[in-house]
């Protein structure tokens, strides 16, 4: 039934991020922390090892999505490379930050993170594409920034890239585009410093790579690698609005969930 659920959740997670641009590391932390309670896994790690483990598998999702995206010219290439070193540093950081965090802290952090996102969900973001995209210096700072707060909370990045960028001027299939393309250095760079801050932890559960549990990336990767082309599809056709209040009321339910947990 776990390796069910790892499966399940990672087709989930793959329509998020073919949706929204985002890596699905909302609803897979909480997930993974159900999970591994259920499996005994020293509370003072799990949390740790559902971030580490959520960022390993968008480094997938983040890679069928974009290609989806790239097929339907929806990523603008010249800002995911004036982005890209800057959100590698941010997010190789956040991962060793998040390390250095007490496992309550983090996931009340997480939690009240999560809130947050629920609310710009269902209010929305009101951008005005009369601001001028930003020159290499100030796109650097942003993606600094993105990858930083990414990596401390396992996800790709895209609650804040796509609100960010469709500030900055860009249609939101550009910035969801865009979002789905930084998602693969945040994910990539932020996972390996999980892995390589995990390493030498006493009690880690068999089959983990630091703080990346094996068998549950596993699972996830082999659903979303799927299903992240069927979400991005999908946000050709759909309302986003409507889906938009959906996910938020989903990430509400999740955050008590997290704090329950907590």
């Amino acid at each position: 039934m776990i390796y069910l659920l790892y499966l399940l959740l990672g087709a989930f997670a793959g329509v998020l991020s073919g949706l929204f641009g985002i890596g699905g590391g909302l609803v897979i932390v909480p997930v993974l922390l159900t999970t591994f309670k259920v499996l005994n896994f020293p509370a003072e790690l799990s949390i740790h090892m559902a971030l580490g483990t959520s960022l390993a598998t968008i480094i997938f999702t983040s890679m069928n999505s974009v290609w989806a995206h790239h097929k339907h010219k929806g990523v603008p290439w010249s800002v995911v490379r004036t982005m890209v070193p800057a959100v590698v540093i941010g997010s190789y950081l956040g991962g060793f930050v998040a390390h250095s965090l007490d496992a309550t802290l983090l996931s009340y952090l997480f939690s009240g993170f999560i809130f947050l996102v629920a609310l710009k969900m269902w209010f929305g973001v009101k951008v005005s594409s009369q601001q001028p995209l930003p020159g290499t210096l100030g796109l650097s700072f942003a993606g600094s920034g993105i990858g930083f707060i990414s990596a401390i909370f396992g996800i790709g990045g895209g609650v804040i890239s796509v609100p960010l960028l469709s500030r900055f001027g860009l249609p939101m299939r550009n910035a969801v585009g865009a979002s789905a393309a930084l998602g693969m250095p945040i994910a990539f760079t932020g996972a390996l410093s999980y892995v390589i801050s995990g390493w030498d932890v006493a009690d880690l559960p068999e089959m983990s790579l630091g703080y990346v549990y094996l068998p549950a990336f596993l699972g996830i990767v082999l659903a979303s690698s799927l299903f992240s082309r069927v979400g991005a599809n999908l946000s050709q056709k759909l309302e986003h609005r409507k889906l938009q209040r959906c996910f938020a009321i989903l990430l509400i339910v999740v955050c008590l969930k997290t704090l329950l947990t907590a």
